[in-house]
């Protein structure tokens, strides 16, 4: 199992292209959408997957939980990697077959709230999740996985992200639920246009 340095130690390419490309919005907002999620590039999108399945490898999971719509890309290729299952929360046709697991979660980006809905029947009792998303922000999405994961009997063994933004301070909410974290780039303020790095690129 790799120690919680390893899990978050920055990852180069990444950490590079945040300082060199980021877009900053206020104080708040981090957009890398050009590369990560809106215009994915896909021989970047697996480089980082395949960073981030090294790091999840030793929960040794059975399926990776993700939501729609921007955990996908990620999800997939750690899943692939793994070669596990992947299986996302629906947002945005929230029709799923029966038993349904659901959580509302305020959405901190466009407001108001979004429910995530996931079919029991795709996370049987017993399963050892592991979560994948883009961002790790407020915790609110990867706290709702988790809790349905549980619900439905499910082990949650780890949850990997490829930026988290240690500021809003979702890490904490996960890992009160006992699920560690792990992160390829972590954001420890935005301020004045710029992007300010736990562990900046050398």
């Amino acid at each position: 199992m790799l120690l919680p340095s390893e899990l978050n130690a920055a990852y180069g390419p990444l950490v590079r292209r945040i300082e060199a490309e980021a877009t900053v919005i206020g104080d708040e907002i981090l957009k890398i959408d050009h590369f990560l999620n809106h215009r994915i590039e896909p021989a970047f999108i697996v480089e980082l997957g395949r960073e981030l399945a090294r790091r999840l490898s030793a929960y040794h999971p059975t399926l990776i939980l993700t939501a729609e719509a921007s955990g996908i890309a990620p999800g997939l290729v750690v899943a692939q990697l793994l070669n596990v299952p992947l299986v996302y929360a629906k947002k945005y046709s929230p029709d799923v077959e029966s038993p349904a697991l659901s959580r509302l979660i305020p959405s901190a980006t466009k407001g108001g709230h979004t429910r995530l809905v996931l079919s029991q029947r795709y996370v049987p009792a017993g399963s050892r999740v592991v979560l994948v998303d883009d961002f790790l922000s407020n915790g609110h999405t990867a706290v709702a996985l988790a809790d349905m994961a549980l619900e439905a009997g499910a082990q949650v063994l780890g949850a990997g992200f490829i930026v988290d933004k240690r500021f809003r301070r979702g890490r904490e909410a996960v890992e009160a639920r006992g699920v560690p974290v792990a992160a390829l780039a972590q954001v420890e303020r935005l301020e004045h246009g710029r992007v300010f790095l736990v562990q900046p690129a050398e």
